[in-house]
């Protein structure tokens, strides 16, 4: 599975970004895609995630209420609406695929990742 994810930029704080994600290669009817990031000199954390199946979504207590994961099977694509950003969200943005399973957070549980592309917030 290749991913590329796109749509970052420079915004002011308390606007809005769209991120997106899309999968080529291998198909997939199941498992999970997610968005991670990471910011300078820390860890990748796990932004959001959703089951490709069924749609079920999952939230960083850090982005809730403000981000929105939704996918598009038919393109397989993934998205993440980012609104009322803050200076804390600067990051390279990773979105990430994995297998069916259990619902993870972990970076090590996601097998396939796309390149990143950079989100700034502005304060």
């Amino acid at each position: 599975v290749q991913l590329q994810a796109s749509g970052g930029g420079l915004v002011q704080a308390g606007g809005s970004l769209r991120l997106s994600c899309a999968a080529s290669g291998r198909t997939f009817s199941s498992g999970h895609m997610g968005w991670f990031r990471q910011a300078p000199g820390k860890e990748r954390e796990f932004v959001s995630s959703i089951t490709w199946s069924g749609g079920t979504t999952y939230y960083a207590d850090s982005v809730k209420g403000r981000f929105t994961i939704s996918r598009d099977k038919a393109n397989y694509a993934v998205y993440l609406q980012m609104n009322s950003l803050k200076a804390e969200d600067t990051a390279v943005y990773y979105c990430a695929q994995r297998g069916p399973g259990r619902v993870t957070f972990l970076v090590s549980e996601y097998a396939y990742w796309g390149q990143g592309t950079q989100v700034t917030v502005s304060s």
